[in-house]
């Protein structure tokens, strides 16, 4: 029987194992499908919320520590595994900025290296740039990972640390008793661990239903396109109006994303595919001289303010949640693994947790 029992192999489950792994627990993971074939993979990767000031300090605290950890961890793993995340401190410009003073604000809070860019000196930063902003933010320090690489690396290593994967696994039901889980249903029968930690993504909030509350997580349909020019195009990553273009070390270019409420369907769409076009050709004119390769949709785990649910369950003392970081789940999840997993362990947390707690954020009990 393992220490613990983690549901959801993507990124946060993984880092989670990772983690518990790290700490000399033994870690089962069980995955409905295949190892990070979800959000983890269809994701931008960028290490850095998109208009970080909009978000409140719960979310910031968290990216700042997990920024902060990212290129010592990425090196850890391409040593370990030999597999590259490729962290590469790329700069994130944003053109589109409606509140100087908020962005301001933000930046002092949180001791962020932030510039004040004009239209010249934006174009300079990204010479394909396609429109004329009167202002610009620059944050040079922003990073990108690619993130189905680090989801590979990722899974090498805890492999490594033994840790076992069962894909295909998913969970069916729940068996508790006096307060406490006792064991798992899947199809290949019963299984029980000390400790359990959701971490399933956007199907998270099912999986809780049956544990007797309503967490606000749903799953919101992210559309994304794939240009492939020569490396070195662009340099920056650029984001503009919601949108943004992310190169990438060999040459890609990724473009995205829509934001869609449309439950579990994740099939891409003709109009998402000529919205995202027409935004890339606007933003970076020559996309439009590259081949379009690939059109994905991937499911994020969508939260009211994005702000993650981390914490122990309020009515089962062994079961423990990791979910809804909505659209920074890459970003976000160093620090809120590190934090779910010093409360399991009954470490001192480096960050205070009563904001991420699962009883802040129940929608209703179910009887």
């Amino acid at each position: 029987m393992p220490d613990c029992i983690v549901i959801g192999a993507g990124l946060i489950g993984m880092l989670t194992a990772h983690e518990l792994a790290n700490a000399g627990l033994s870690v089962t993971v069980l995955e409905k499908s295949r190892p990070a074939q979800e959000s983890s993979w269809a994701g931008g990767g960028i290490l850095s919320p998109l208009y970080p000031w909009r978000y409140n300090d719960a979310v910031n605290a968290l990216a700042q520590r997990s920024h902060q950890r990212y290129p010592a961890f990425c090196q850890q793993l391409f040593d370990d595994t030999g597999i590259d995340p490729q962290c590469v401190r790329s700069g994130l410009l944003i053109t589109d900025i409606d509140d100087e003073s908020a962005v301001d604000r933000w930046a002092e809070r949180f001791a962020a290296n932030l510039e004040w860019l004009s239209a010249p000196e934006a174009r300079q930063t990204e010479p394909q740039l396609g429109i004329s902003p009167a202002r610009s933010a620059w944050l040079p320090d922003v990073a990108q990972v690619r993130n189905p690489r680090l989801a590979q690396s990722l899974q090498a290593r805890i492999e490594q640390q033994g840790v076992e994967i069962r894909a295909e696994c998913p969970v069916l039901d729940w068996k508790i008793r006096a307060g406490k889980v006792t064991a798992v249903e899947t199809p290949r029968g019963e299984l029980s661990a000390d400790h359990y930690v959701i971490a399933s993504g956007a199907w998270s909030g099912d999986l809780l239903q049956a544990t007797g509350i309503h967490l606000p997580i749903q799953p919101v349909r992210g559309q994304m396109i794939l240009f492939k020019g020569p490396p070195g195009l662009l340099s920056p990553i650029t984001l503009h109006q919601g949108r943004y273009a992310i190169p990438r070390r060999d040459g890609h270019v990724l473009f995205g994303s829509t934001l869609e409420y449309t439950g579990f369907v994740k099939d891409t769409t003709d109009e998402a595919r000529q919205d995202l076009t027409q935004a890339a050709f606007e933003l970076i004119p020559c996309l439009a001289e590259l081949p379009l390769v690939k059109h994905w949709a991937g499911l994020r785990p969508g939260s009211p303010d994005g702000t993650p649910i981390i914490g122990p369950h309020p009515d089962m003392a062994n079961l423990f949640i990791n979910a809804g970081h909505f659209r920074n789940g890459v970003i976000l999840g160093l620090a809120s693994v590190q934090l779910l997993v010093d409360t399991l362990l009954k470490r001192r947390p480096a960050l205070d947790i009563s904001p991420y707690l699962p009883e802040k954020h129940i929608i209703n009990s179910q009887s």
